[in-house]
């Protein structure tokens, strides 16, 4: 049987928490946002790669990869005290609302591409002067 997306990412977010905690991988456990960043680098340019070579399978695979690079930044920060993986998604979840009012706040739809990217750019800065991450 299928997993529901919600299934999949609570597994995988219990993996990488079990990977990092007693009793799992030393060399996990070791990592940190430092001795990842490589890892990042790398894995983006593989999506990349998969991508241009039209393979779904190696692109599947190597956003998988980046997804585990995102997790285990996410699981560090967590285990620090600074954000977790679902203050990540709650924040890109808000800043996407916030920057399309033409889906989910009854705004009029800009009237074309470079409209829509004007506004995307204009609610992006006024995030950013306000200091409102959302």
């Amino acid at each position: 049987m299928k997993k529901s997306p919600q299934e999949a990412i609570a597994e995988v977010l219990q993996t990488v928490a079990i990977l990092r905690g007693p009793g799992g991988c030393p060399w996990d456990q070791k990592q940190t946002h430092e001795t990842r960043r490589k890892y990042l680098t790398e894995e983006c340019t593989e999506v990349l790669e998969a991508l241009e070579s039209g393979n779904d399978a190696a692109f599947e695979e190597e956003l998988g990869d980046v997804l585990l690079q995102l997790l285990l930044h996410a699981q560090i920060a967590s285990e620090r005290g600074a954000f977790d993986f679902a203050s990540i998604v709650s924040r890109l979840n808000a800043k996407l609302v916030f920057r399309h009012p033409h889906v989910f706040d009854g705004q009029p739809i800009p009237a074309d591409e470079q409209a829509l990217s004007d506004q995307w750019e204009r609610l992006k800065a006024l995030q950013k002067a306000t200091k409102n991450p959302e």
